[in-house]
């Protein structure tokens, strides 16, 4: 465009200095035609010059603009032009220069909102995939990949021919079509997941979105928390009934006494212990029910496990690792302590009570091992239930106690019939390592 002008303008030029020259000889009519021809080059020599010292700013930095809005288009907003001058062009390009801050300054900010993003889903534990109308994979994150297809890309894969691999409770829920809960049975367990799903257009292309979301923590806790106020409940009742028939008791007691009635006495004595019992059954459930928040403290594993070897009997299968970690010793002492008599009242030898300590990259391993008469399918489902117990005089509270003060350490419980005979808890705790000073 500059150059088109430039010719115009210099032709223009040149053309009204011919003319006015023709017209000059004309008048003169005294000058000869060489002379003539010798102004005329003078005057276009003279005209060219002129125009081209008087273009050679506005080409520079319409050539600049040019360069700058070329690399707009290529969304590059990096450069800035040197501008000398008040003139309209010198106004437009600093007009430029503040555009191309102000596009700088968003595409940082976008840049950065998109590196947030995208450490927020690959660290999500919710699974995410996106497939678009052509049955293909266009995105999944981390925990989809390990989930799903053994840590590989799913980018590019077909969605139909994945899915056939997957469980039959996912495929089932995909299949509905709607959002809800679906449970994935395993062996010795089963998890309790949540599926949604939304349809959206991206570059005019209609894509599904799949969010799954393992919900069997946070429904344990909804279920345990609704237990917790039940025994609060019951205990808050039983005792406003206790206190008054323990004060009668003992007012019968000194009556039967003061009349030396041996029946009534003996009455009154088994009214007594049976009030005893269930104020010590009663103070079982409250503790389950208020169970303080773990606080953790730097604790040699291996000193840990002899202390607790000192107090029971059972045999080490492994080298506990001589390294400090972060726990409520007490609390995991007292889970230990129940899950260990536990095996040792399943009918187990005592040599055949083994605990094993492992250390995996992100979790310390705990397992309790026996050779009882190990649980069956229905018990191993309800094991973990408070109330539930198979035990003549059991609470029903021992492995819900020992589930719960390990969930408070954001860890997890599970429990599995081992091949050959007997039973194997496994305790795993998030692996805190003390750095030493």
């Amino acid at each position: 465009m500059l150059h088109t002008i430039k010719a115009k303008v210099t032709t223009i030029a040149l053309i009204t200095s011919w003319v006015s020259n023709v017209v000059l000889y004309i008048y003169l009519q005294q000058a000869d035609w060489l002379l003539l021809i010798l102004i005329m080059l003078f005057t276009s020599l003279l005209v060219a010059a002129l125009v081209n010292y008087l273009f050679k700013t506005i080409s520079e930095k319409i050539i600049a603009l040019e360069t700058g809005l070329l690399n707009f288009k290529d969304n590059e907003f990096s450069n800035s032009l040197s501008v000398n001058g008040n003139d309209e062009l010198s106004q437009l390009c600093h007009l430029y220069n503040e555009a191309a801050e102000k596009l700088r300054f968003e595409k940082q900010s976008i840049y950065q909102r998109e590196l947030l993003l995208d450490k927020v889903i690959e660290s999500s534990p919710i699974m995410m995939f996106l497939v678009d109308d052509d049955d293909f994979f266009v995105y999944s994150n981390t925990s989809t990949r390990h989930f799903l297809n053994q840590g590989k890309r799913l980018e590019g894969e077909v969605f139909s021919t994945l899915i056939s691999q997957w469980p039959q409770a996912l495929k089932e829920a995909i299949s509905h079509h709607q959002d809800g809960l679906f449970v994935i049975e395993h062996q010795d367990s089963s998890e309790t997941w949540h599926l949604s799903r939304g349809d959206f257009l991206l570059n005019n292309k209609k894509h599904q979105l799949f969010l799954l979301k393992q919900m069997t923590r946070e429904l344990n806790r909804q279920e345990v928390a609704v237990w917790k106020k039940v025994i609060r409940v019951i205990s808050h009742e039983l005792n406003n009934s206790l206190a008054p028939i323990s004060s009668v008791t003992h007012s019968g007691k000194l009556l039967a006494k003061k009349y030396d009635d041996s029946k009534l006495s003996l009455i009154f004595e088994t009214i007594k212990e049976r009030i005893d019992h269930l104020n010590q059954f009663i103070l079982g459930y409250a503790k389950f029910a208020k169970l303080p928040t773990p606080r953790l403290t730097a604790t040699e594993l291996a000193v840990f496990i002899e202390q607790l070897q000192a107090q029971l009997d059972f045999n080490l299968q492994s080298e506990v690792p001589n390294i400090s970690i972060k726990f409520d010793a007490s609390q995991i002492e007292q889970a230990l302590i129940n899950l260990v008599k536990n095996a040792q009242e399943s009918g187990s030898a005592f040599e055949d009570v083994v605990m094993q300590v492992s250390l995996m990259p992100d979790t310390l391993n705990i397992a309790i091992k026996d050779r009882g008469a190990g649980m069956s399918e229905q018990v191993l489902k309800n094991a973990l239930i408070p109330f539930y117990s198979t035990k003549q005089s059991g609470t029903g509270l021992g492995l819900a106690l020992c589930r719960e003060i390990i969930e408070a350490h954001e860890g997890k419980l599970s429990i599995h019939n081992r091949q050959g005979g007997g039973l194997e808890v496994v305790v795993s705790l998030p692996q805190v390592p003390v750095n030493p000073n």
